[in-house]
């Protein structure tokens, strides 16, 4: 009985690490912190990490999707991102997070303001962790732009 007990409370210890790591990779972003942002991917070459933000081919291995982010956050002014619909599975060392991206960003300041335009943009992303002797890192991002309008908002404007 108390080993079920103890599963139970390591198991909800993994889950709370994860949300921690995937917490840390968007807070990264927002701070523009590439160093720390490094520091949350798979190290070396034991697994080839992966990313595909929204619009982009898939990027394979870890120098080009940390110079992905590296261009990225060099050409944002601004991004804040409100994360929604967050859930997270695991199995033995390896957690997937599935999560809604609310982004709001903003490009160089226009001459004269602080702050260029800012956009919103809504993106489905999926997240893979695995579990190494530093904690949980990052093994795979990959973002995808929600184009199309969800049924519950069509169904709610529709005439009865």
């Amino acid at each position: 009985m108390n080993e079920s007990r103890d599963e139970h409370a390591d198991a909800a210890a993994d889950i709370e690490a994860v949300e921690l790591a995937n917490t840390a990779f968007y807070e990264a972003m927002e701070r523009g912190d590439l160093d720390e942002l490094t520091g949350l991917w798979l190290p070396g070459d034991d697994l080839t990490v992966s990313c595909v933000h929204p619009g982009w081919p898939v990027l394979t291995g870890r120098g080009e999707v940390l110079r992905s982010y590296a261009l990225i956050m060099a050409n944002t002014e601004y991004i804040q991102f409100f994360l929604t619909d967050v859930g997270v599975s695991m199995t033995g060392d390896t957690a997937l997070v599935t999560c809604t991206e609310n982004i709001l960003s903003g490009g160089p300041a226009e001459e004269g303001s602080s702050l260029g335009p800012l956009v919103g943009q809504l993106v489905v992303a999926t997240n893979v962790f695995r579990h190494t002797p530093d904690g949980w890192k990052l093994w795979s991002h990959h973002g995808s732009p929600v184009l199309a309008e969800t049924g519950e908002e069509e169904d709610e404007e529709s005439p009865s």
